[in-house]
């Protein structure tokens, strides 16, 4: 027997009968674990869920296996028709919100399709001059107002701190309403690190995962919220070594540097990938983020010294991967797209299944997943 989110916004289980906004499992409530609520109750549970999707840094290993395993279910369950038609069943009943009012292409295509795989109904607002904000209504008021009709809101914003404003507002009113934060601003994009320890899963698969791995991350560090999240989620994973590639203008923030430190993620910085690119497992190459140039910071930098061509390849590890979270510019060569080592259109890819396991554990339905492939291959 699973959980479900019932339209009386309570979950209801044999052995767990809670109401989801009871069990917030930290203080800014974005994360919730089954246990917590259990180990109040004096009942023991071996699964991990969770609420609101906002920062990274609350993922565990346990639950980043888990989504990497539910990935990869619902990824073999959807090659055949009857399995992609039972998975349309799952969420069948559940509507979901896409609130982008930050241009994206692979975020809320990903999304849709992933709600669409489950049967979630969508609606969506890509643009404010289409909502009632330019009336004058308030952030706080679009957002529950959008709670009202869904059961799930996914968001990107430009600016930082808003899907956690919101995550927050829900708590507040005790709405059950989870948020998904697709993206806030240049701070964090937890979606996109998930998909990557995906790609990095799948690519490792035969080469003992992702523990004891060399990762390079290139290019606008500072205002690249894809390497920053994803830095967060090392602190999971034995022996991993990053290696920060970018000019001094545009290196790794110094908070995210200070939280390898405490996590103790070994890191170094370098200028020159020339010097660095034999020993990487993994290069995740970001662009320049020119949309948040201030005086044409982009423009003074010599791109050519953070770009990946046939030259990089030939000095690159014949069993090391090339990722990029898209769009790219100028810093891969389309010449780089034929080489097996390039991954960043399997990266692509593995976001829409990603984004479907996400949405099964928001809404508890593990387990209904593992019941419909016990079926289905027996």
């Amino acid at each position: 027997m699973w959980c479900r989110l019932y339209r009386n916004r309570s979950v209801f289980c044999p052995c767990l009968t809670i109401s989801l906004y009871a069990v917030s499992g930290n203080k800014r409530g974005i994360w919730v674990t089954r246990e917590v609520a259990q180990e109040q109750r004096g009942q023991s549970s071996s699964r991990t869920t969770f609420f609101h999707v906002i920062d990274p840094r609350v993922f565990k290993r346990e639950l980043l296996d888990e989504l990497c395993d539910l990935a990869d279910c619902v990824r073999m369950l959807s090659k055949c028709s009857t399995g992609a038609r039972l998975l349309q069943d799952l969420a069948s009943n559940r509507r979901a919100m896409l609130y982008f009012t930050q241009p994206s292409t692979r975020t809320f295509l990903s999304f849709n399709n992933a709600c669409h795989i489950l049967g979630i109904r969508t609606s969506e607002i890509r643009d404010r001059s289409t909502s009632s904000e330019v009336k004058g209504e308030s952030f706080e008021d679009a957002i529950r107002t959008f709670s009202s009709y869904v059961d799930v809101i996914i968001m990107r914003s430009q600016e930082p701190g808003r899907a956690t404003q919101a995550a927050r507002m829900m708590d507040v009113i005790k709405r059950p309403v989870p948020i998904i934060n697709a993206g806030s601003g240049s701070d964090q994009h937890p979606t996109q690190a998930l998909l990557d320890i995906y790609t990095l899963n799948r690519s490792f698969s035969q080469r003992g995962g992702i523990d004891g791995k060399v990762i390079g991350m290139m290019g606008d560090l500072k205002r690249g919220r894809t390497a920053r999240s994803l830095c967060y989620l090392m602190k999971n994973y034995f022996n991993v070594r990053l290696v920060f590639i970018a000019p001094k203008i545009f290196s790794m923030r110094d908070d995210v540097k200070a939280h390898l430190k405490e996590q103790g993620t070994s890191f170094m910085e370098t200028k020159c990938l020339s010097e660095v690119i034999q020993e990487l497992d993994a290069l995740y190459v970001t662009r320049m983020q020119s949309e948040w140039d201030q005086q044409g910071e982009s423009n003074d930098v010599d791109l050519n010294q953070y770009t990946v061509d046939k030259n990089q390849l030939k000095m690159m590890k014949s069993d090391a991967i090339i990722m990029h979270p898209l769009p790219r510019g100028p810093e891969i060569d389309p010449v780089v797209d034929i080489d097996p080592r390039a991954m960043y259109w399997r990266q692509e890819r593995n976001g829409m299944w990603m984004r479907v396991a996400v949405l099964l554990k928001i809404f508890q339905l593990e387990e209904a997943l593992y019941e419909l492939k016990s079926t289905l291959v027996s």
